[in-house]
């Protein structure tokens, strides 16, 4: 083949992609926390978001899901792409969306441009990390994508986008780019290792909450719950105590009570419940059917914002 040949239909793929990689390494940071090694997209001036999961490993139990925590000894930096390592403090976090914005004295990072058009199954799709401030990238295709839907912690996410790719641990909270180059969203893991898209909508959505007051409100009972069976088979869940102060004690519920219905519908488990008390859920009215003493009681309770840790 001659050097004036014209280059193959795979050479042309590959130069594209490269391409594509160059013009979004501007947009995509190193991210180190004491215990691990992610990847986080330039949001606002000074602002990085990256996946909340990356930044430590302290558990959530029941009774603080969705409020923010603070990751291991707080410790985080952030590589740049021209190599350049800073400090990094939280700015906010949200386990329910698995989104988590650092702040950083830099504000020179540009966004990346969103996507023109939704993700659409079978169209290719590049996770873009960075891993000590070099470019670490995936190719894979859409797999799944679909309306909006809720997390097992109970967020809100606006679009359902599942990627058939393959990335480095590091890239997750790295960005998804499409094939014309705009962003999809934030690559995070899911169950299996299931490649997931937090899109951009759900991102601009919870780091402007995180960005402007550090948490996300969530709904707030003001009791501690506990799984028990009920007479005659089924779920009923207890209240093993009650905050004298919160929206459980105002609407007449006792500790030993057992609920049984919630807003008209059977319960499944304290998790499952928990996870309907998201931010639109605050000073919503839902009826209870409860068991107490053996008798059922029917009352109202309206659901409180959560305090802050």
């Amino acid at each position: 083949m001659s050097e004036t040949a014209s280059a193959s239909p795979l050479q042309s793929f590959s130069a594209a992609l490269a391409e594509l990689v160059a013009r979004g390494a501007g947009h995509v940071v190193s991210v180190q926390s004491h215990r691990a090694r992610a990847s986080g997209i330039a949001w606002r001036p000074g602002l990085i978001v990256t996946a909340d999961e990356a930044l430590g490993d302290e558990a959530l139990d029941d009774k603080a899901l969705g409020d923010e925590a603070l990751a291991g000894d707080g410790k985080i930096a952030v590589t740049l792409p021209d190599g350049t390592t800073v400090p990094a403090t939280i700015a906010g976090r949200d386990p329910t969306t698995d989104i988590a914005l650092l702040r950083i004295a830099r504000a020179d990072l540009p966004p990346p441009p969103p996507a023109a058009a939704p993700a659409q199954p079978g169209a290719l799709a590049l996770v873009l990390g960075a891993q000590d401030g070099a470019p670490s990238v995936a190719l894979g295709v859409v797999a799944r994508a679909g309306g909006a839907w809720r997390s097992l912690r109970g967020g809100e996410i606006d679009a359902r986008i599942e990627l058939d790719a393959a990335p480095r641990r590091a890239a997750e909270g790295g960005l998804v780019l499409d094939a014309a180059g705009g962003a999809l969203g934030m690559a995070v893991f899911g169950p299996r290792r299931r490649v997931l898209v937090i899109p951009g909508a759900t991102i601009d959505r919870v780091a402007g909450m995180l960005a402007a007051h550090g948490r996300i409100a969530r709904g707030y009972l003001g009791l501690a719950l506990q799984p028990v069976p009920v007479e005659g088979g089924g779920a009923g869940i207890m209240v093993i105590s009650v905050d004298p102060r919160g929206p459980g004690a105002a609407a007449g519920i006792f500790q030993g009570d057992v609920i049984v219905a919630w807003a008209g519908e059977k319960v499944r488990g304290v998790r499952a419940l928990l996870r309907t008390l998201g931010p639109a859920t605050i000073g919503e009215v839902v009826p209870l059917t409860l068991q107490r003493g053996g008798a059922p009681v029917a009352l109202n309770i309206t659901i409180g914002e959560r305090p802050a840790a």
